[in-house]
This record gives structure tokens, sequence and C-alpha cells, in this order.
């Protein structure tokens, strides 16, 4: 997740809003698992004191994002300004938030093409949950860099990383039996060749 920017408009002049406490959206889980990317944009309020209300989506490209923006921008603090004349009681605020799972680096790839079976059969042993493994995470984020996002339809890529979440099991299952072997030789055909 990403907070692009924040701008503030006032009545007469403007305040510097500084942060005090200001937390990210968690991204949810179901849609990072499922390679799912969008924007949300929320306006509020904030007061002199510091504190926000009137927590607003202004639009938000899924309704689990929408969510976790709101319950996060209803947690954050600006440090307290004095009113007079030039700064005003309050000020409306709109900030807009981008949830992307390309956060590693473009050549996320090469390390993904050097994990060994055997790191994925160390983090997986007595894990209920395999799917947030980092290999996984990591494979799931490269299907979803901002190349891959631009050059192949969302509903390709989407179904692409569903086929590969279902497969998780069958990847854990092959690198059990082959801890020497690199992970990838365990991905889709289809994967291996988008690294």
């Amino acid at each position: 997740m990403l907070l692009l920017c924040l701008s503030g408009t006032s009545g007469a002049t403007g305040v510097l809003l500084v942060p005090e406490h200001n937390p990210k959206p968690d991204y949810p889980t179901a849609l990072h698992r499922k390679g799912v990317v969008g924007m949300v944009r929320v306006g509020f309020t904030v007061h002199a004191d510091g504190r926000v209300d009137e927590v607003a989506i202004l639009h938000s490209d899924h309704p689990d994002f929408a969510e976790a923006a709101r319950e996060a921008v209803r947690q954050w603090r600006f440090r307290p300004w004095t009113m007079d004349h030039e700064h005003p009681a309050q000020t409306h605020v709109v900030a807009p938030f981008e949830f992307r799972l390309d956060g590693l680096p473009l050549d996320a790839n090469k390390r993904i093409k050097t994990w060994k079976c055997s790191v994925i059969n160390s983090h997986a042993r007595g894990q209920l949950w395999v799917e947030d493994l980092l290999p996984f995470r990591y494979t799931r984020s490269y299907l979803s860099n901002e190349f891959l996002v631009k050059q192949m339809p969302d509903v390709e890529r989407l179904a692409l990383i569903a086929r590969f979440n279902r497969l998780l099991p069958t990847i854990v299952q092959r690198c059990g039996s082959f801890p020497a072997a690199r992970y990838v030789r365990m991905l889709p055909q289809e994967i291996r060749e988008l690294l």
C-alpha cells in the first residue's frame, strides 16, 4: 500500500498539517492473495486539536480497500495548531491511497529464481496457512509489478495468480519431495515464462 499525497483546503488560508499518528491502511489479506490492486480517495476533516472526523470514501476500486482506508484514517492524528484569523478551526483533506503489490524491486524475479525448495520446506513446517510464505508473496507481487499490470489484461493476470494460489499445496508437496530443487521449477510453465 502506498499513500500518494495529502492535500488540504480551508477557508482564508491553509494550515500546515504535521502528522503525529498516521498508520497506513492494512492491505486486505484476501485481496493481497488474489493480486487485486486499486485506489481509494478518502476525504476527512482535521480539527485544530489534531483529531480527525467526518471520514468519507470519495472513490474506491474495491469495498475492502475502502474499509481498510477508512479504519486507518479514523486513527490519524495531527499536530494541533492555534486558531486565529489565518488558521481556521478545521480543514478538509483528501488523501489518496494506492494499494499495490509491486513494492519489490523490478528484478525480484532473480531472487525468486534462486530460492530452493528447502527454504519453502523450512518455512512451511508446522504452518497451517502457507499462502503467505515469503516466496509465495514475492511471486504474487512480481506478477503484479507495474510492467505486467500494464502489459497483461487484469483478467488474465488475476486468473494466473488464482491458478498459482490453487497450486500452492501441490507446490509445497513437490518441494517436500525435492528439497534440493529450485522453487521456480515447481511453478506453472506460464509463470516461469514471465520470470
